[in-house]
């Protein structure tokens, strides 16, 4: 708390909290300015207090307390609809419409969601966790109103970051279109998670120069004054000062989108944002687009000065790592490629740190490039420069990537182009929860033609399959999972591996475990469990979801009794429904088959560990499933 502007000594000697009285947001109307000052930091204490512990978005949501107060003194939740883009932010929002006493289970298994839940409350007006969608939920929501006579307000809250974004100006150009009354307001912190790119960014902090404007008008009108007939000049030359503004001020750019512009406004100014939120509400009969500027990170020093490290915080009581991250290793590996090749490129969407490329930027400057929150046009970008002999690798998180499935069939496989996915958070996430569950990528993968998916089963290996991908000639994707540090000893050397070659890790002669990915080392220790109970198990590393090693795969299941194979991934048409349907078209069709993986649904929030207990992805769910599923081999063992 010692970096704290906002500290817990300063509030313990105010009254009783107006945070824990509030109730319900209409009652912030009651509440004067310094009130509302005092509410202000109440929220943030709370933020600095509770977010560290459970982990989430700290930086992101201490810049939007004062916006998120003024949002709801303005407008009447849940009759207006707020829709809040990523939902990241929605912290202090949570806090203000009857979640505070359940705040303390932010992120945890069972509690509050570190996103927006329609599920949760009727104030989360539309379920979040991925960028730019605000814009497009927000217009269909209010289109629906319109359709249906009735009367309330709209309003989208979309950062910079994310207002750049395809989907964004897609539905910011049909809003204009159809000149439904919108408010969409711009919180520009100049930043997404990493510093805000592209020529949207440079353009938003050409707007934040409006005092050049202002500053302007005021030298022209003291040279005016000095003349003749000044004042009267002055108070005549309207036409000159609106010119003026037009060339300096943003508002055109969003008048041609077919938008009222207001702003920019003071992010952290309660009065002057309810000043422009009501000129929305009651005067506009537009679409309006109200530019805020804010602080990330605003009333917490360290948070302040280092917005990208304080984005997302992780809890205080995770245990220490054991070495590098996958995500480490992968940005090091790639290095050392980019050092041998250098026809190696590297793409990103607005991910720099979270993927591990921000040291390979600081090597390869020219090399590396943040497309920002536009995964289509990244994927499509890596093709055009895989087409002049480059060799891009993608680094993208797995549920992000789904945003560019089209581009991947499109526009990489039918061609054949020799593009490497580098898919970070694969598998269960955790505290993110089910927009952030990397659940689904071997599935919508190994559907395409031409497309080699890989998994690691530890760092080590990872180093190896980026090397052979770069080297394949061919699209591949490599899936590894968040955290999950095996802490395996890492070659000085990587190597290249053989393409859709397994690796048997243990032999056996009642159970082959066919696991891939991070399920491996479980799938050793539920073999050495089972081992002690008579149960004799091989174990084989997968290593590829496609192409199979057909030949070691149905080896192992002529010298067994059955196949269990284990992936943290959607079992429909998953990496076991590979196995099953190889065994089936091979005449094997008596080999019992049982698969372990995710379920048909949608995982919740809550620590990786409770959801690989859940689903039997841990040593010892594997092996119970072993059990229940061929409980012949206990009865042998008893005969033995």
């Amino acid at each position: 708390m010692s970096r704290a502007l906002v500290t817990k000594e300063w509030l313990d000697h105010m009254e009783d909290s107006f945070l824990d009285k509030l109730g319900s947001p209409d009652k912030l109307r009651e509440l004067t300015y310094q009130e509302l000052d005092r509410l202000s930091s109440e929220a943030r204490h709370e933020l600095i207090n509770r977010v560290p512990v459970n982990g989430g978005h700290l930086a992101s949501n201490l810049g939007v307390v004062e916006l998120t107060i003024a949002l709801h003194r303005v407008f009447d939740s849940p009759i207006d609809k707020i829709v809040w883009d990523v939902g990241h932010q929605s912290y202090t929002h949570k806090l203000l419409t009857g979640r505070k006493d359940r705040f303390a289970s932010l992120r945890q298994y069972k509690g509050l969601s570190g996103f927006t839940d329609r599920e949760e409350s009727p104030h989360d007006a539309f379920g979040s966790g991925h960028a730019s969608t605000s814009v497009s939920a927000a217009l269909g929501i209010a289109h629906a109103r319109d359709l249906a006579g009735e009367n309330y307000n709209v309003i989208a809250v979309i950062g910079d970051g994310a207002v750049a974004g395809g989907m964004a100006t897609e539905a910011l150009n049909h809003c204009g279109q159809l000149g439904t009354k919108l408010i969409v307001v711009l919180n520009d912190n100049g930043m997404s998670i990493s510093p805000s790119v592209g020529a949207f960014s440079k353009y938003l902090k050409y707007v934040t120069l409006d005092l050049r404007y202002e500053w302007a008008k005021r030298k022209a009108r003291r040279a005016v004054t000095f003349l003749p007939l000044g004042e009267l000049a002055w108070a005549a030359s309207k036409g000159i000062k609106s010119g003026m503004k037009r060339a300096l001020m943003p508002g055109a750019a969003w008048e041609k989108f077919g938008f009222t512009y207001v702003g920019p406004v003071n992010g952290h100014n309660i009065r002057e944002m309810e000043a422009a939120f009501i000129r929305a509400r009651d005067y506009e009969t537009r679409p309006t687009f109200i530019h805020v500027l804010t602080q990330k990170g605003k009333g917490y020093l360290a948070a302040e000065e280092d917005a990208v490290k304080y984005h997302s915080v992780s809890p205080s009581n995770k245990a220490a790592s054991n070495g590098p991250s996958y995500s480490q290793v992968f940005g090091e590996t790639l290095s050392q490629i980019m050092r041998d090749n250098d026809r190696v490129v590297a793409i990103t969407a607005a991910m720099l740190e979270g993927t591990g490329l921000a040291k390979v930027d600081q090597e390869f400057p020219g090399r590396v490039f943040d497309v920002g929150i536009c995964e289509q046009h990244g994927v499509t970008f890596a093709a055009g420069l895989a087409t002049q002999g480059f060799i891009p690798v993608v680094a993208i998180y797995s549920t992000f990537l789904q945003r560019a499935y089209d581009q991947i069939i499109h526009d990489i496989c039918i061609q054949n182009l020799p593009v490497v996915f580098a898919i970070d958070r694969a598998g269960i996430v955790g505290d993110d929860g089910k927009t952030h569950q990397g659940a689904f990528d071997m599935s919508y993968l190994c559907a395409i033609p031409n497309m080699i998916v890989a998994a690691p089963k530890d760092e080590d290996e990872l180093q190896h399959l980026l090397v052979t991908a770069v080297a394949s000639g061919r699209p591949t994707a490599i899936r590894y999972p968040r955290g999950s540090e095996t802490g395996a000893p890492l070659s000085p050397e990587p190597r290249r591996l053989a393409i859709g070659e397994a690796e048997l890790l243990r032999e056996g002669q009642d159970i082959a475990i066919l696991a891939i990915g991070s399920t491996v080392y479980p799938a050793l220790e539920a073999a050495t469990l089972l081992a002690e109970e008579g149960i004799d198990c091989a174990v084989v590393n997968a290593r590829y979801a496609k192409p199979l090693d057909s030949k070691l795969i149905l080896e192992t299941a002529e010298r067994t009794k059955g196949l269990v194979t284990v992936e943290e991934n959607a079992l429909i048409g998953g990496f076991g429904s590979s196995v099953l349907q190889l065994v089936h078209s091979s005449g094997l069709s008596s080999i019992k088959v049982e698969s372990i993986g995710l379920p048909d649904d949608f995982v919740e929030h809550g620590d990786q560990y409770i959801f690989r207990s859940e689903f039997c992805l841990d040593s010892q769910g594997i092996a119970g499933r072993i059990s229940q599923a061929f409980p012949e081999l206990s009865a042998q063992v008893k005969k033995r």
